[in-house]
């Protein structure tokens, strides 16, 4: 029996086979949806998934900001942060934060799904989200993928 058969081959980022991928967030649940982009972001849905390296697919959202939250989350869901002032904390309702900026709701729900690290760093600069059907990644001519007939 041959041993150095069984080696198990790690994926590097220069040996990492990165795909372009176009995905819709019209009508999405939040929280689903995000869930799904930052497993491609990551590069779990491939045989050859390595944690401590960036092998994720590049991935464009289009219509960012037409995710759903069920129930009364709109009202209820509270993003709070600090500005590091004495009493700087900062709280805003996910209705509020629509308002002001839709796809920041899908963007820090997909970034909170990512490694705290410089790997959770580089794997959120490979999002694109837009508010919009169009973007300018054509010329990367991605694949697109629909969440709804995948289940």
């Amino acid at each position: 029996m041959n041993t150095l058969s069984y080696k198990t081959v790690s994926a590097s980022k220069e040996t990492a086979n990165k795909e372009w991928v176009v995905v819709d967030a019209e009508g999405q649940p939040l929280g689903r949806f995000a869930s799904e982009v930052a497993k491609i972001l990551r590069g779990k849905h491939k045989t050859n998934f390595t944690p401590h390296a960036d092998c994720g697919d590049n991935v464009i959202v289009l219509n960012a900001g037409k995710c759903t939250l069920s129930g009364n989350k709109w009202a209820d869901k509270t993003y709070i942060w600090h500005t590091g002032y004495p009493g700087g904390q900062k709280f805003m309702t996910a209705e509020e934060l629509k308002k002001k900026d839709a796809p920041k709701v899908l963007e820090r729900s997909i970034k909170g799904m990512l490694p705290k690290n410089k790997l959770g760093s580089a794997l959120f600069k490979n999002l694109y989200l837009y508010e919009g059907t169009e973007h300018k990644h054509e010329a990367q001519q991605p694949k697109e993928i629909n969440f709804n007939k995948s289940k």
